[in-house]
């Protein structure tokens, strides 16, 4: 029986992704997976550049806009919403593809991720409002003391991250460090990696043009719906962070573009961070389907060979 593959087709925000993910998947005859954290939200379509209608209908695509802003969602639950869509998929297909942004939402479905208990929201509420009382520095502190391990691990300018690993701790008290084993989860499935880069300036300037782009089509109006509930970790992203700014006067709207078209190519630089770290991982430019096609053609007779 041939082997189950999983093409990754991974990149920073704007880079092309998903015209490619459909191009090859209609050679391919297959489906695709998102793998955007923020796209599985169906209130934020705009600012999260989903997929058009016609995209959508053009190959079958899962994990898109399938979630409420309001409903509790990580990549725990990614993960295992994910491997019993591929357990169906790999019945009728040799290869699916899965293509997104999400660092993380994408190692989950290949490695898997630890096993870390659920937060509970009194818990939660306590440790933000000591964060709101004492500020970045308070949080870690209390980080070094109760674990000086991730303490040492952890960007000390993250608060949610500091945030996440403190609820952990208090909550179970046992370091949020004793949790995170780093172990590869075994998948019955082959995941061939692909990521999509082109130059800094043109992937800029595919930036600055989607920025634009969103505004023209209605974001603003978007985020002026969603701005009630801007507390909400999902809408804690760029885009509509800058916009709820403004409308809370901090900044004029041409400003507030700006900084969006700042931010998102802050953001981008950091996804590639996340993804050169991988040494699996091989890179294409975005327009180069034909050079992928062959890369994941020679990778599924090699492993399908060594069977």
């Amino acid at each position: 029986m041939s082997a189950k593959h999983l093409v990754i087709i991974a990149g920073p925000t704007a880079v092309g992704k998903t015209s490619l993910a459909i191009s090859l998947a209609g050679k391919l005859n297959t489906e695709i997976i998102n793998a955007d954290s923020r796209q599985v939200y169906r209130e934020m379509r705009i600012g999260t550049a989903v997929p058009s209608e016609e995209q959508l209908s053009a190959i079958k695509h899962h994990c898109v806009m399938h979630k409420s802003i309001h409903e509790p969602y990580n990549a725990s639950m990614y993960e295992m919403e994910v491997l019993e869509i591929l357990e169906a998929l790999f019945e009728r297909k040799n290869i699916v593809i899965i293509t997104g942004g999400s660092g993380m939402y994408l190692d989950a479905v290949c490695r898997g991720i630890d096993d870390i208990p659920q937060v509970d929201q009194e818990v939660r509420k306590m440790l933000v409002e000591q964060f709101e009382e004492g500020g970045l520095e308070g949080i870690r502190q209390k980080l070094k003391s109760v674990d000086p391990e991730y303490y040492e691990r952890v960007d000390l300018n993250n608060a949610k991250r500091i945030l996440k690993a403190l609820e952990i701790s208090e909550m179970t008290h046992r370091p949020y460090s004793s949790f995170l084993t780093g172990r590869a989860k075994k998948r019955n499935f082959r995941c061939i990696k692909a990521g999509l880069d082109m130059q800094r300036g043109d992937l800029h300037n595919r930036i600055n043009e989607r920025v634009d782009a969103m505004m023209d089509a209605g974001l603003l109006e978007e985020a002026r719906q969603l701005f009630g509930f801007k507390h909400l970790n999902a809408l804690n992203t760029v885009g509509y962070k800058e916009l709820f700014e403004f409308m809370e006067s901090k900044h004029s709207l041409q400003e507030t573009i700006n900084r969006i078209k700042a931010h998102t190519r802050q953001y981008a630089r950091r996804q590639l961070t996340w993804f050169r770290k991988d040494p699996d991982l091989r890179w294409f430019h975005p327009s180069d389907i034909h050079g992928l096609s062959e890369y994941i053609g020679r990778q599924t007779c090699i492993q399908n060979n060594e069977n």
